[in-house]
């Protein structure tokens, strides 16, 4: 980790973030370190010999307390002198297209306004050269798309520090439960700490007491290690009173630690529910706002050319740069355009409110051998070997004359549909692999709760439990435990059970077993008693669980409404396109009536497919919400390319399009 040198030398720099001189910050120091170590490419050192001056203005110096909140690796002087080189690679990028334009326009423009204008004002204006106008125009817009660009980047560090706020909030509970374990074993404070920050598990909780023993080890005390991060860590609520009472009651003993740990587990475990309650709610105000938004494009669309074919004056073409465009299809590409963002907006929002501990992550394997060897069961490897097939459907449908459109949608419905069935596969395997986790630890705690030893008791587990899924796992673990030919490391002796543990969470693969089997290596190491270990083992992963099964049947409504809304959109655009679009009904009622004006300017076909564009968007945007909502962006892909699919099916046997 690094990140502690910043966090080191703005010690004593005060509020706003100024070191005693002020000409040397801590990252002015840590950069200098970098260009001296060659860590910084050639462009990183030329932006930051021409704008790191600008960290030592006032007006970054909220940016500079964000930065604190991060994670980030580079210096805040590096960083701010990327988004300075960035902002004028912009503004030149906005100004020279401005320059074209105008001074190809502001000559008439000048010319149009003395005509209109006259007298005095027409004198002027025409004594305005129109080439100085055009510069100070463009280089007008340049200095705005400057400052802008340098705004986002101190942007960009809230949405890092919010973020990384929002891990932290949701893994400290978890990380205190785990120090609430290990207090109870032969470990000091360091140690405990040391622990916790090791396992990846904790997310940003870990990350930031890898910072605190980084801090640490400059300033020679933990108790000042916990007060920087403390200082710095956007947790201001949570992470922040918790790091400054942990160094209080580690400073009074053991017995006051310990206890204070069992409060502070309690009381986040309560705040944590209260925090899933919320989630819930706002899931369903969303769920609200997702179907009513959805519906409104299809229905804008349709209104948009029910209108155009009873009174087309009420929407004439619109002049632009690029010639006459239709108003309608204008209102199309606006709709499909909304359509398209709305829908991924709500499945990231929906996919947020999951807990990270309920979030399936798939590494793809390194050689091309496993990659084909685990498509059936990975959905990452299954991706990698679509894509081929994919690309050459693609060219097939473009060769046989489909419209792009249906080259782009029936591609897409290819290679998401056989992906997302891979993924419900390999979700369903893990649920069972879950399930009979809960059961094994259960077991396993039992067998130490009445005095085995813990290679003993999964042993006697793995001989008389039926595990389903985990018995291969568990015998393989069962064994590894037993065995005394493991080896350590280099001049360490061997940790047989680490090793052991860690290659059946590997092995297990679920977001569960590597979130609660690593409290056993850490705590037994620790001298905790085994069967205080367990228990807490079991009541943890008996809960995860419980609230995994809780979350899943929760979201099924919001499934629904996602497949609801889609089919609710193609039943209404099925209807207008068989009673509405009609090229006899339209002949027939403009001989019957004067609503009709100019029945031969529709062309049904092309109504037809605009209104099907526009369903096939909604059907994107509900099977990403829908599929999202399920189990995660992989089964996203599945109700989106299912929903595609038969959209496309029924609009071509029911010939409407």
């Amino acid at each position: 980790m690094r990140g502690a040198p910043t966090t080191d030398a703005d010690e004593g720099a005060g509020e706003g973030g100024r070191a005693a001189d002020p000409g040397r910050t801590a990252d002015a120091a840590e950069a200098d370190g970098f260009l001296r170590s060659g860590r910084l490419t050639v462009v990183d050192r030329v932006l930051y010999a021409l704008f790191a001056r600008h960290a030592s203005d006032r007006r970054h110096d909220a940016d500079r307390k964000r930065y604190r909140g991060t994670a980030l690796d580079t210096g805040f002087e590096t960083y701010l002198s990327r988004a300075y080189g960035l902002s004028w690679l912009v503004a030149l990028a906005v100004a020279g297209p401005t320059l074209l334009v105008a001074l190809g326009t502001i000559p008439d423009l000048l010319a149009a306004a003395a005509a209109r204008l006259g007298g005095a004002a027409a004198a002027v204006l025409g004594a305005l050269p129109a080439g100085g106008v055009a510069v100070a125009l463009a280089a007008f817009a340049g200095v705005l798309a400057k400052r802008a660009t340098v705004r986002l980047g101190g942007l960009h560090l809230r949405w890092l520090t919010a973020t990384r706020r929002t891990d932290i909030e949701r893994t400290l509970p978890a990380a205190v439960r785990y120090l609430e374990l290990l207090a109870s074993g032969s470990d000091g404070p360091r140690e405990m700490v040391a622990k916790t920050a090791a396992s990846d598990a904790y997310g940003g909780t870990a990350t930031s007491l890898r910072k605190a023993l980084n801090a640490a080890r400059l300033a020679g005390s933990l108790d000042e290690g916990l007060r920087r991060v403390a200082r710095d860590t956007p947790s201001r609520e949570l992470l922040a009173p918790f790091l400054l009472k942990f160094r209080k009651h580690a400073a009074t003993g053991d017995e006051a630690l310990a206890a204070y740990l069992r409060t502070e587990s309690r009381m986040l475990t309560h705040r944590q529910d209260r925090a899933r309650k919320r989630a819930r709610r706002f899931l369903e105000l969303l769920t609200e706002l997702f179907v009513a938004v959805l519906v409104l494009p299809a229905l804008l669309v349709i209104g948009a050319t029910a209108l155009t074919v009873v009174v087309p004056e009420l929407l004439p073409p619109v002049d632009t740069p690029v010639g006459v465009v239709p108003t309608r299809a204008v209102v199309l590409y606006g709709a499909v355009g909304f359509l398209v963002a709305f829908g991924l907006a709500a499945a990231v929002a929906v996919g947020t409110l999951r807990p990270p501990s309920q979030r399936a992550s798939y590494d793809l394997p390194g050689s091309p051998r496993r990659i084909a060897a685990s498509a059936g069961r990975n959905p990452t490897s299954a991706a990698v070997v679509c894509a081929p097939p994919t690309a050459l459907l693609a060219v097939g449908l473009a060769v046989a004359d489909y419209t792009l459109v249906n080259v782009v949608l029936l591609s897409y419905a290819a290679f998401a549909v056989p992906v997302g069935v891979v993924a419900v596969r390999r979700t369903r395997i893990d649920d069972a692999k879950d399930r009979e986790l809960a059961d094994f630890v259960h077991a396993v705690s039992g067998h130490v709760a009445s005095g085995r030893p813990f290679p003993d008791a999964v042993a006697a587990v793995a001989r008389d439990v039926d595990l389903g899924v985990l018995d291969d796992d568990v015998a393989a673990l069962a064994f590894a435990l037993g065995s005394t030919t493991a080896t350590g490391g280099e001049g360490e002796p061997p940790d047989v059970r680490a090793a052991a543990i860690g290659r059946f969470v590997d092995r297990v693969g679920t977001p569960l077993a590597d979130g609660t089997l690593g409290l056993v290596t850490g705590a037994l190491n620790a001298g905790s008693d085994a069967d205080a270990v367990f228990e807490t083992l079991r009541i943890e992963v008996g809960q995860l669980y419980s609230e995994q099964r809780a979350l899943r049947s929760s979201m099924h409504p919001y499934v629904a409404v996602g497949w609801a809304a889609a089919t609710l959109v193609a039943g209404v655009v099925a209807v207008v396109n068989t009673q509405v679009i009609d090229a006899a009904r339209l002949a027939e009622l403009a001989a019957a009536t004067d609503l009709v004006t100019e029945p031969e300017t529709v062309h049904p076909e092309l109504e037809r497919f605009r209104l099907y564009v526009v369903t096939q968007a909604t059907m994107l945007a509900s099977g990403w919400f829908a599929g999202t909502a399920s189990r995660g962006r992989y089964e996203a892909l599945l109700h989106s390319g299912l929903l595609v699919a038969t959209c496309y099916a029924v609009f071509t046997v029911g010939g409407l399009l």
